[in-house]
């Protein structure tokens, strides 16, 4: 009962969904604080565009990406912007990996940095510049805020949005994630070992993780300013990874001790496996991306291969793209698979 659900249950919450807990409270922090003036300076600097593009998208979750989305749809930064930004995102496996391996995090965002701005340029350069639809190609000088990322107010509007955040399981889930830190750290050092409390505390955080998902789930979406806001955002994005991660987790566990079956029997290396993971990255959305990172942990998928599909997927920042402008959007991200195959396939000859 212990090796086949318990373990892997704390697995997830203290070998990853600790520090996504708290690396998404701080990004909560810098996107509520500097978000406006992000997206201003790329705005005012049209020729650069694609290389903050890039930093915005590589930045990590969905949040950077998602800032440009609505300022290319107004026309206000062009279209080699953006897929810069759709790139160089990791979407939320971004906070997967920068938890379980920091190391191989750093050198794939560096890689996905440079290819996105690569890519940004040379679409540009080449002048692709899809139609977009009239309804949404107004131009604007300045485009509104989204509400999850909206800066204005300081803490005095964040005073005054504490109550949607504050006795929530939002608050409960900020707080253990701080306090487990304490815990999550020593132990991936291998300081110390935490016996029957590294079961305790991460089956716990597993638990509140879906305690968090079920409460939100229910309550009325009203967007406010404020960090109050962005911090039970943070903790509700952050609860969601720790959910689809622990799955992956309990699943492989279910299977390898079932079966024997550990991961070298799939087809997802050499030139296959970069092809499907740049297959993969077509599908909208961050979900199936986190379990291939998932995957990755566990051993199943080489390093190649889950670079091949961080430079193909666009996470959640394609989903908006796609409501109002669906040719746009697979133009978008077919344009994104090239240079994941063609990184795929070099990673593949330098990592052989």
């Amino acid at each position: 009962m212990q090796e086949l659900l318990l373990l892997p249950l704390a697995d997830a919450y203290l070998q990853v969904g600790v520090f996504v807990a708290v690396m998404s409270a701080g990004a909560a922090w810098l996107r509520w604080r500097y978000a406006d003036r992000a997206t201003d300076f790329v705005v005012r600097h049209r020729r650069v565009g694609p290389l903050f593009g890039a930093l915005l998208g590589v930045s990590p979750g969905c949040a950077g990406a998602l800032l440009l989305i609505p300022l290319f749809t107004r026309g206000t930064v062009s279209f080699g912007t953006m897929v810069a930004a759709l790139t160089a995102t990791m979407g939320d496996s971004s906070w997967v990996i920068m938890a379980a391996e920091p190391t191989t995090a750093l050198w794939m965002h560096a890689v996905l940095l440079v290819t996105g701005t690569a890519t940004g340029y040379v679409v540009d350069a080449l002048g692709i510049s899809p139609r977009l639809a009239t309804a949404s190609a107004e131009p604007r000088e300045r485009p509104a805020p989204l509400p999850a990322l909206a800066t204005t107010g300081g803490p005095g509007a964040a005073m005054a949005a504490r109550g949607p955040v504050l006795g929530s399981p939002a608050a409960a889930w900020l707080v253990l994630g701080g306090a487990a830190t304490f815990l999550a750290v020593p132990v991936a050092f291998q300081l110390f070992d935490a016996g029957s409390l590294y079961l305790l505390v991460g089956v716990a955080g597993t638990v509140l993780a879906a305690v968090v998902l079920l409460g939100e789930r229910w309550r009325p979406v009203t967007p406010r300013p404020g960090l109050a806001a962005a911090l039970r955002e943070s903790a509700v994005e952050s609860a969601r990874i720790v959910g689809w991660v622990a799955g992956v987790y309990l699943a492989w566990q279910v299977v390898e001790l079932g079966t024997g079956f550990d991961g070298s029997q799939l087809p997802l290396t050499g030139m296959l496996g970069v092809l499907a993971a740049a297959l993969v990255g077509l599908i909208p959305g961050c979900a199936i991306q986190i379990t291939f990172t998932g995957l990755y942990l566990t051993g199943a998928v080489p390093a190649p291969v889950l670079l091949t599909n961080a430079v193909s997927q666009d996470g959640d920042a394609l989903i908006p793209l796609l409501a109002g402008q669906r040719v746009t959007a697979a133009i978008a991200t077919a344009t994104t698979t090239v240079p994941a195959v063609l990184v795929g396939s070099l990673a593949l000859l330098v990592m052989h």
